[in-house]
């Protein structure tokens, strides 16, 4: 089946986007701690199974599910999930490291 560029453009997007929230939020819990995660279901997995290990398998996951959606031709779903991220998850930490950095 043949994909369109948009379609390959948004996967990459939201990939790309997931391993940002990931690298940002492990940078986050390894500066600030493990509460500093807001997300309580991110919060347990850091706590039972570390910081690296939990990212990697929950990041993988949304990679996994953003593949599927991607295979079922939803792209604007995935699109949507993109934003949502960018805006709830590495737009948080930017401005925190931000702030952090210059003050």
């Amino acid at each position: 089946m043949r994909r369109s560029l948009f379609a390959n453009g948004i996967l990459l997007a939201f990939i790309l986007t997931q391993v940002a929230d990931g690298l940002l939020t492990y940078l986050g819990i390894r500066t600030f701690g493990a509460a500093i995660e807001a997300n309580p279901l991110v919060a347990w997995y850091v706590a039972t199974f570390g910081a690296g290990a939990a990212l990697v398998g929950l990041k993988g996951l949304a990679v996994a599910c953003g593949a599927a959606l991607h295979l079922r031709a939803m792209h604007r779903t995935i699109a949507v999930l993109t934003v949502m991220y960018l805006t709830a998850a590495v737009w948080p930490w930017s401005r925190l490291f931000i702030a952090v950095i210059a003050p």
